[in-house]
């Protein structure tokens, strides 16, 4: 089983795992419990622009941040690939517009993965499997 860390779980799970509801938490925890588990590309992005826009406080550079936070068993970043761009366009009706949101669900989709999140528009969206 692959798993998808949508951008706050990820932030969460370093910065503030009691965020995290009990079962996200064993989970990501638990190696044993997975295949894969994966970020988006798109998810580094935002954590930068969240650094920038002073949303997130660090006591490190973004980047010794970032590079800290994918030393996770069995981790692996999704690139934003040609075949991501276009899935996150031609998503299955209704969606809402947000292009990271949308490269993240597209992501979850091309991986068949499961993705964490506590996003509620992404929960209620039907063509993707979530946890949460």
């Amino acid at each position: 089983m692959k798993y998808l860390l949508d951008t706050h779980t990820w932030i969460w799970w370093h910065m503030q795992p009691g965020r995290l509801p009990e079962q996200v938490r064993q989970l990501i925890a638990t190696p044993e419990n997975y295949d894969e588990l994966l970020v988006s590309a798109i998810s580094a992005w935002e954590f930068a622009k969240l650094v920038e826009k002073g949303r997130l406080g660090i006591s490190c550079e973004t980047l010794c941040w970032l590079h800290e936070a994918i030393k996770m068993p069995k981790f692996r970043m999704v690139p934003l690939t040609l075949e991501v761009a276009s899935c996150s366009t031609q998503l299955p009706a209704p969606f809402h517009s947000d292009p990271a949101d949308q490269i993240i669900v597209a992501t979850a989709r091309l991986e068949q993965a499961t993705l964490l999140t506590a996003d509620e528009r992404i929960l209620a969206y039907p063509y993707c499997d979530t946890l949460w």
